[in-house]
């Protein structure tokens, strides 16, 4: 048994890991940032270690720093979580040599599955299947052409490291073929050091069904499927267990699959298989296709232990501590079903831009798990993911699953930040989603009605108003020799009339009078309690519950710059990594001028109207505020 452990990340897995450990009576080394010093993750472990600035390249990426960490403080291992260095082989070399234990796969695996064309050759070698694509070495744009027209249009380029969605992108035709290509391959070098790319033809319709397997470096075992086909910029957004549809003869094909793809590379440790799947005409045993392994914890892995009742991390460090697989193959079976939901800091409705902002109102349901790494009053950085927290919740059936899942987002509470849970409320409903007709473009397919939020209610707009003015809870009562005072309240396009009554206040919304009281804490409209709660904090309110939504709070203070009209400006802190014009270039609406890389995103600025360029005040590989100007357009005659 592990006495000592370091986790050399951060945020909700670095909490999930300690969780674990604790409870095993394993000690815990927890490393931070200078943006985390005052992190969950820091205040949950015995102990902790500062390794560096707040940018990942000097602190998380730091692989020397982490393993001094952990040789200072006496670890016996070192567990990578996801992300960073989970895949990193030179640093599980690194580990080894220094003598600590690296809790995962060994450097061989990693690297035989770490670059995409390498694994899809080997897995064609052991009879799993690949789909038809180029993985070949030869890179020059003409030969990747002349490839993808020979695989035949739709084709997906992707890079042969790394993952996530980075360097990866759909071309429908020639005409697109080399834009897209040198996209592809800026976002590869950029994210990992390698902008070689390999061709694959694009499934019709597409699912993401994955395989979780763990193995003791000699022997294998799966533990059934995850479908991770909701997804938005190549990024799950939703996952579940068991497949929706799944039955008994693809499951044991996918399954034996999985399980030889891993004994390949004698796997030790939890790993994912994951593969592309054509759902035109159902799951069919003949219509699976290897895509990728990865050779880590995975972030949704908390369905897959919501339906089998095992706790994979505790299965990682008893067997990274020199024990046998805690079970076997026949051990292992399938109990109801889950469903995952990941909450970001995001505003769906701008093309899920990264937001950042104080964590000012946190409250999660008590009926679901949650995985998370920060508490309320904690800041969403630039610096890094910006997950607020997974919520996984179990049934008896998907249907059970479907119905919890809807009141878990329902009661769910998250103000100071923009957030997605209104885009996740939408998905779980939709029909598709519903009956499990799945694929990985209902998002892009139905994107306008996922990400527009749903209009408030009256007796919303109403409670939002009366929190405004301060009058929740304890009800103030204006004042007036004549007729009671009447205040007004600017909610979205309409004005409410708020008059306070003994008790209450009567509230005019669009041409509606409600009769609002508060009532053992909770709002009522003519003595019917309402599902709805509401928090003001700085600049906004937010009310929750059916018909909710966020209203903004106008600054008396704050006065427009015209001058500024004309210019592009930074959504948030991050780093130049294209500008594609320059002065005096004629633009259109829409055209892009420059890309900034933030929040492990890449974010396309474009023009707002067409014009001429002023000047470009900002060049490749600068790293801005928010708000900074990148460009400025001539001011319109």
């Amino acid at each position: 048994m592990l006495e000592t452990l370091l986790i050399a990340n951060r945020g909700e897995i670095a909490c999930r890991v300690i969780e674990t450990a604790r409870a095993m009576g394993i000690e815990t080394v927890a490393v931070y940032s200078d943006a985390d010093a005052g992190a969950r993750h820091v205040a949950l472990a015995d102990r902790a270690v500062r390794i560096g600035a707040a940018a990942s390249a000097e602190s998380y990426l730091r692989g020397d720093r982490i393993i001094m960490a952990a040789l200072e403080t006496g670890a016996d291992a070192i567990h990578p979580g996801y992300g960073f260095l989970s895949e990193n082989a030179d640093f599980v070399s690194a580990v080894e040599a220094s003598g600590l234990i690296f809790v995962g796969p060994s450097a061989d695996a990693i690297r035989a599955m770490g670059l995409k064309d390498k694994a899809k050759a080997l897995m064609a070698e052991v009879g799993v299947p690949v789909v038809r694509g180029y993985h070949g070495a030869d890179q020059k744009p003409g030969r990747l052409e002349v490839e993808a027209a020979e695989v035949g249009y739709p084709v997906l380029i992707k890079a042969v490291a790394g993952g996530g969605g980075k360097g990866m992108r759909r071309v429908d035709g020639p005409d697109d073929f080399i834009d897209a290509l040198e996209s592809a391959k800026a976002e590869a070098r950029r994210a990992f050091g390698n902008d070689a790319v390999l061709i694959e033809k694009y499934v019709a319709k597409p699912r993401h069904i994955e395989v979780q397997i763990f193995g003791d470096g000699t022997h294998v075992v799966h533990l059934f499927e995850r479908d991770c086909s909701l997804q938005r910029r190549h990024q799950k957004v939703i996952e579940e267990a068991p497949a929706p549809g799944m039955t008994q003869d693809v499951r044991e094909a996918m399954c034996a699959a999985a399980v030889r793809a891993a004994e390949a590379v004698a796997y030790k440790g939890a790993g994912t298989v994951e593969f592309i799947v054509d759902a035109s005409d159902g799951l069919r045993a003949d219509r699976f296709w290897f895509m990728e392994m990865n050779t880590r914890l995975q972030v949704e892995h908390s369905v897959t232990e919501a339906i089998t009742g095992v706790d994979l991390v505790e299965w990682q460090l008893r067997v990274a501590g020199g024990e046998a697989m805690p079970l076997a193959q026949k051990d292992l079976a399938v109990r109801g079903h889950a469903i995952e939901a990941r909450i970001y800091a995001e505003d769906a409705e701008a093309g899920f831009l990264p937001s950042v902002g104080t964590l000012e109102h946190m409250v999660f349901p008590q009926d679901a798990r949650v995985d998370t790494g920060v508490v309320e009053g904690d800041a969403i950085s630039p610096y890094y993911d910006p997950m607020i927290a997974k919520l996984t919740v179990h049934g008896a059936d998907r249907d059970a699953a479907l119905r919890a899942m809807a009141r878990a987002l329902d009661d769910t509470e998250v103000a100071g930040t923009v957030t997605n849970i209104g885009f996740l409320g939408r998905l779980v409903a939709h029909p598709g989603f519903q009956t499990g007709d799945v694929d990985t473009g209902i998002i892009d397919r139905d994107g306008a009605w996922l990400v527009t939020p749903d209009a408030m209610s009256d007796e919303a707009k109403a409670v939002a108003a009366m929190t405004a003015l301060g009058l929740s809870g304890a009800v103030l009562q204006g004042f007036s020799l004549w007729t009671p005072l009447s205040y007004f309240v600017g909610v979205g396009e309409d004005i409410v009339r708020v008059t306070p009554m003994s008790g209450g206040a009567d509230v005019e919304v669009a041409g509606q009078l409600l009769r609002l009281s508060w009532c053992d804490g909770a709002w009522r409209v003519d003595g019917a309690k309402l599902r709805l709660k509401a928090v003001r904090v700085p600049g906004a309110v937010h009310v929750f519950g059916p018909g909710g939504g966020v209203i903004a709070l106008a600054d008396p203070l704050a006065r427009g710059d015209a001058a500024r009209a004309g210019a592009i400006l930074a959504p948030m802190p991050g780093q130049v990594t294209r500008v594609l014009v320059n002065a005096n270039a004629k633009v259109m609406e829409g055209d892009v001028l420059a890309v900034l890389e933030a929040m492990k995103m890449e974010h396309r600025l474009l023009a707002a109207r067409d014009g001429v360029v002023a000047e470009v005040l900002v060049r490749v590989g600068d790293q801005v505020d928010a708000g900074a100007e990148l460009v400025r357009l001539e001011e319109e005659t």
